[in-house]
């Protein structure tokens, strides 16, 4: 059987929601940044007055899909679950309920198909936008709503693992911070009373080297670590052993990383260059991330440390048998992690695996054979429909 095609623009036009807000009602506020990455996952979430909405927006609802028309190749697309008001960087696409089921249009938009297309429908550099005339002319396989439905729940099932997966990332992020409080207690408190030093006496700390766009390499060997989400491969590297990598600036400021071995780190980074005996690095990692160091932080244009903001932290310097066994558990964690993550990515393959099948047509292949009859008839009924819009259009 073959699945009718038909442009976005006949199928699912751009339309906001007539909904409007009293200036005092609390609403969402919907940006960019709130948007995860081929997820649609919503992350700090902004509820405030509909008053305080700009001049660049629109209002949605719950019959709407929004898709981010800058950076296409971040992928942010969601169907909202209630109203609110969203950038105009978003676009309220309305599918016709007819044809289209909501869920159905989100998934294609987030798919590797959709989002081959709309990396080289673009235009602008710095700030790349899909260019709208080819968005709306796009192509879409629209199958009977009813295997539309089928193919949901399919995905859905599937998303459901993702989903777990993610909630366990974010439960076992948890696990370490943890295990220092119980193992050392409080650093602000001291309640077993443990050395204190300032962080100048215990390490010094460097800024990485700038790392020119030419040497930059898609299949690289060694990893690159930056303060200001700066990463990918380079063909060479800094380091032979693995170091402790301090975000320097932006939205990464203060966060701390445990390099790989053989890595690079940019200068948008700082490093621990030299610390003192007295420290293990797995047990110091962990310090300075309990450590809070973004606190710390210069705030004049953007966040920025430096070597003389944070030299005055105190940390604590337990025993060195202590810390040994502190690092022990941290090493049996990382196992438990790396296990996780190649996990997750499996998961994430299949689910890349089943959403091409999806809209090849091969995912529902034996549920289509055993309700062929059901279908024609839909979709001789769906085409007619496409027609009457088209004519009346």
């Amino acid at each position: 059987m073959k699945w009718l095609v038909s442009p976005l623009n006949d199928i699912a036009p751009a339309q906001a929601s007539n909904m409007r807000f009293s200036p005092d009602d609390m609403v969402w506020h919907l940006t960019l940044d709130q948007i995860e990455g081929h997820t649609g996952n919503i992350v700090n979430k902004k509820i405030a007055p509909a008053s305080e909405a700009g001049a660049s927006t629109y209002v949605f609802d719950e019959g709407n899909v929004l898709y981010s028309k800058l950076r296409p190749y971040l992928n942010k697309v969601i169907s909202p679950s209630e109203p609110g008001i969203a950038t105009t960087e978003l676009v309220p696409l309305l599918p016709r309920a007819d044809v289209l089921d909501r869920q159905y249009l989100t998934y294609y938009l987030r798919s590797n198909h959709f989002l081959g297309f709309a990396n080289v429908a673009v235009a602008g550099v710095k700030m790349p936008r899909i260019i709208m005339a080819k968005f709306w002319k796009q192509q879409m396989p629209l199958p009977p709503l009813s295997e539309q439905r089928r193919i949901v729940e399919i995905l859905e099932q599937a998303d459901a693992l993702r989903k777990k997966r993610a909630d366990a990332d974010t439960k076992a992020s948890r696990i370490l911070p943890a295990l220092f409080y119980k193992m050392f207690g409080d650093p602000i408190t001291n309640p077993n009373g443990l050395v204190k030093k300032k962080l100048g006496e215990l390490i010094k700390v460097r800024s990485g080297n700038f790392l020119p766009a030419k040497n930059m390499e898609s299949e690289g060997r060694h990893p690159v670590y930056g303060g200001n989400g700066i990463n990918g491969y380079h063909s060479e590297f800094m380091f032979e052993q693995p170091v402790i990598v301090l975000g320097r600036v932006g939205a990464y400021c203060g966060a701390v990383l445990y390099s790989q071995p053989r890595c690079w780190v940019t200068d948008n980074a700082l490093y621990v260059a030299e610390r003192s005996e007295e420290l293990h690095p797995r047990y110091l990692a962990e310090a300075l991330r309990v450590a809070n160091l973004n606190q710390y932080a210069g705030r004049a244009g953007q966040p920025l440390i430096s070597a003389s903001r944070i030299y005055p932290v105190e940390i604590l310097v337990p025993d060195t048998e202590d810390q040994e066994k502190f690092e022990f558990s941290v090493e049996e964690l990382h196992q438990y992690e790396n296990r996780r993550k190649n996990a997750g990515n499996q998961i994430e393959r299949l689910f890349s695996v089943l959403l091409h099948r999806a809209f090849t047509g091969d995912l529902t292949t034996r549920w289509r054979e055993s309700h062929m009859k059901e279908l024609l008839l839909e979709m001789k009924d769906q085409a007619k429909s496409l027609e009457a819009a088209a004519a009346s259009a």
